[in-house]
């Protein structure tokens, strides 16, 4: 079971992303309960390729802004607590 879900709001990020997945993925190194989930929501500098070739998880809204990025994550995410 996952009982951590690091979340990466995401719009037009694919300059910074890979390092902020891979500090994610070095905190949560040996802890097999934590996931990395990018909340990507319309970006059209490539983001989604980034995420998904680092082994983290996408997953996409509809709408654009930080808010809405979050708005999935209540039914995609795999454990009860985010940071």
């Amino acid at each position: 079971m996952t009982d951590l879900t690091i979340l990466m709001p995401c719009l037009d990020e694919a300059e910074t992303l890979a390092v902020c997945i891979g500090t994610a993925q070095a905190w949560a190194a040996g802890r097999p309960d934590v996931e990395v989930l990018v909340a990507d929501n319309g970006s059209t500098d490539g983001p989604i390729a980034i995420t998904e070739s680092s082994g983290a998880r996408v997953v996409h809204g509809t709408e654009r802004g930080y808010g809405a990025a979050l708005r999935p994550l209540p039914l995609d995410r795999k454990s009860p607590h985010i940071r």
